[in-house]
């Protein structure tokens, strides 16, 4: 079942409605009970969450959340030192480009004052990465 069918069942159910016949249920029904009512919510609320989700990873280039390969740093490495945009380097490896300057830093090409975009992350106690406090 699609979510957004699974939704349009919730939320017909939270509205007191069949979601087959369209007809309002009667009533006295475990469906009126608050607490049945608050987990309905609870699900059409986590389904809306994940439709979101789902159209912001939409949006994202291809290879967001993927290893970098050693063949695909190489060209990197390559392309920054032609010196190739950073954008266009985003779009030919299908990245971000916070991505890019991140593997470039990483890579000792470029350093965190030379980025374009903020690392999000910093090195706390015993070198572990711990968000950092926004700007």
């Amino acid at each position: 079942m699609k979510e957004s069918r699974a939704r349009q069942i919730l939320q017909a159910l939270v509205q007191g409605v069949d979601p087959l016949t369209g007809e309002e249920l009667p009533t006295g029904t475990i469906l009126q009970h608050a607490d049945v009512l608050r987990a309905l919510l609870a699900g059409v609320g986590a389904l809306e969450q994940m439709a979101a989700r789902a159209q912001r990873r939409a949006q994202l280039p291809g290879n967001v959340g993927r290893a970098w390969t050693a063949e695909e740093e190489q060209v990197l490495m390559t392309e920054f030192q032609r010196g190739e945009t950073m954008a266009a380097i985003a779009a030919l490896h299908g990245r971000t480009l916070r991505a890019i300057e991140a593997r470039l830093e990483r890579l000792g090409l470029l350093t965190a004052e030379e980025r374009n975009t903020q690392n999000r992350f910093i090195h706390g106690p015993a070198g572990r990465a711990t968000a950092q406090e926004p700007p």
